[in-house]
């Protein structure tokens, strides 16, 4: 479990906070996502998770230890997917071999059906990869890893519409109830069917922490027309083609809704 407990953040003295006074829990067996405008601190709270950042106040608990101190019972738990990749001129077959001993419970079927389901080879020289496939390199060994934290940064950037069904099967397949998925992005409609968790930062801390299944059974997200939204508890609404798009509160009886991710984050952060 990771624990995030009253965390301030600044980048250096006297600069914006980019948290204060923060908390949130991340449970195993979940697919987090987490939202945020750019500049809002998504990349920063990662970093802090992983222990790569200090906070200025609080604490960031993984398994009931400081993350920053990087214990190395902990560190061998976490992957990081980063936004931008750069990776070294050799490969695959090396960079596997380097890399596995870090990661006891390392699974090479795992890695073969990631790599077989993303259409890439076995073996391929990592230098020569597209940007969007080397996301796909890295994707599949973080799953492969057998880490618990599995943490991505905008992982569907760079990736066409088949890789990111591609993405969200071999998720579904391999998030367990071991492990804890926090998937950082912009690209809502791209995830929105992966996620058990909503996780929206704002305003240097969290607007909203809360799970879909709790969202959706409060919460209507309707097209309407004028006449229909007069009749309904609109509690956000936003021009469409047809109407509007609109977050209503449920009502008793009415049929549950999907989550409409991109309509959800737009009333979030909209709202004081």
């Amino acid at each position: 479990m990771i624990e995030v407990k009253n965390v301030t953040y600044a980048y250096s003295k006297g600069n914006k906070l980019v948290f204060s006074d923060m908390s949130l829990t991340l449970e195993p067996g979940k697919v987090y996502g987490l939202l945020g405008e750019n500049g809002v601190g998504k990349s920063t709270l990662l970093y802090l998770i992983m222990g790569l950042l200090r906070p200025s106040k609080g604490t960031v608990l993984v398994d009931g230890h400081e993350a920053w101190k990087r214990h190395s019972g902990t560190l061998a738990q976490f992957y990081l997917v980063p936004e931008e990749i750069d990776l070294p001129s050799m490969r695959l077959s090396a960079y596997v071999a380097s890399r596995r001993p870090f990661y006891p419970k390392f699974s090479d079927e795992v890695l073969s059906d990631c790599l077989q389901e993303f259409q890439l080879p076995a073996d391929v020289a990592l230098n020569s990869l597209s940007m969007g496939a080397k996301k796909k390199v890295l994707m599949s060994f973080g799953l492969a890893s057998g880490a618990r934290y599995l943490l991505m940064d905008e992982p569907t950037n760079g990736l066409d519409a088949a890789s990111k069904k591609q993405l969200r099967r071999v998720i579904a397949r391999y998030a367990d109830e071991e492990r804890s998925l926090v998937i950082s992005t912009h690209q809502l409609h791209d995830v929105e069917a992966m996620l058990d968790h909503i996780l929206i930062l704002k305003d240097s801390g969290l607007q909203l922490d809360e799970s879909a299944a709790s969202l959706t059974s409060r919460l209507a997200f309707c097209s309407l027309t004028a006449e229909e939204m007069e009749g309904r508890e609109v509690l956000y609404a936003e021009r469409s083609l047809d109407g509007y798009a609109a977050l209503c509160r449920r009502r008793e009886g009415d049929e549950e809704t999907p989550l409409a991710l991109e309509l959800l984050f737009n009333a979030a952060t909209n709202i004081n």
